[in-house]
């Protein structure tokens, strides 16, 4: 079947279609991104301002008139951090289910780490036992550990690239101050997670962890998504002070980095070095499933 998968993020906005069986990977068909970038469209009150909500409606409708120019039978759309954070979110969700005439679920952090572990684990399988996974979002940091399809551990913390910068950075905060703070965050967390044991396998997601590969030399998506790539914290650790010296403009030079996430570049490395370093991890695989995936793969389960 064809189906649809709309992912409104902290920064983007993604359709992805996909024709789908049960027991059988899902095969991309199309898809159109917009860089909503609704993160950094929250008021004081952190509501989603007018002009950002006017914005999601008009990609929303383009999306679901695509996905029926395509041909898709289902259109699975979900938001995640920027929609579930906002102190209007009830308002926004039923503005858009009016307007375009999709009907968004909000994620719940939870859930989101799950959904992600679940994409994870049905991409490297059996065979590489106890994962930990990680995802650096605009809005969030997802983290989550386990042996099975369903993690021992799942859990969200407010340590997005895009909220970091725009609360610390972007107010004139140092990166020794961020670096301060995300660590202890993440301390908190750490204790459920390794308690279990070190990970057979340590796994990240998410367009900041490619991106920082990619800038470390991981080989382009272009070559297709088998081909391994990592990000080691070797690596990382100069990377995170050479990027606190450039501009966004050098950053947005760098491989594998969109001028339209550029600007969170320092807080993304940031965060990626603490994870590693806080949980003992030397290297990560980058896995090219993500959370789309696991929603599709959840509904398909369901069937």
């Amino acid at each position: 079947m064809r189906m649809g998968v709309l992912d409104i993020g902290s920064n983007t906005g993604h359709l992805l279609v996909v024709d789908a069986f049960r027991g059988a990977p899902p095969v991309p068909a199309f898809s159109l991104k917009e860089p909503l970038r609704l993160a950094e469209h929250l008021d004081d009150d952190q509501a989603v301002t007018d002009e950002g909500v006017s914005r999601l409606v008009d990609y929303v409708t383009s999306a679901r008139l695509a996905a029926e120019d395509k041909g898709c039978s289902t259109v699975l759309a979900f938001a995640t951090s920027a929609v579930r954070d906002a102190v209007n979110a009830d308002e926004v969700i039923a503005r858009v289910d009016a307007e375009s005439g999709i009907e968004l679920q909000v994620l719940a952090g939870a859930d989101e780490a799950r959904l992600t572990f679940l994409a994870v684990r049905r991409w490297f399988g059996w065979s590489a036992g106890r994962l930990g996974v990680f995802d650096i979002g605009g809005g969030s940091l997802e983290l989550a550990v386990g042996s099975d399809e369903t993690p021992d551990v799942a859990t969200s913390v407010p340590l997005g690239a895009g909220r970091l910068t725009r609360e610390w950075l972007d107010e004139g905060r140092s990166t020794a101050e961020l670096r301060s703070f995300v660590r202890a965050t993440i301390a908190e967390q750490a204790g459920p997670i390794l308690r279990g044991g070190a990970f057979d396998k340590a796994v990240a997601t998410s367009k900041t962890f490619r991106s920082l590969a990619r800038i470390l030399g991981a080989t382009p998506s272009s070559e297709g998504k088998f081909v391994k790539r990592w990000l080691t914290r070797a690596e990382l650790v100069p990377l995170v002070e050479r990027l606190s010296t450039l501009s966004d403009e050098q950053i947005a030079d760098l491989p594998g980095v969109s001028s339209d996430r550029a600007h969170q570049m320092r807080a993304g490395a940031v965060v990626a070095e603490a994870t590693m370093d806080l949980f003992e991890v030397d290297e990560l695989e980058i896995c090219p499933w993500a959370l789309r995936e696991g929603v599709l793969l959840q509904h398909l389960d369901q069937l």
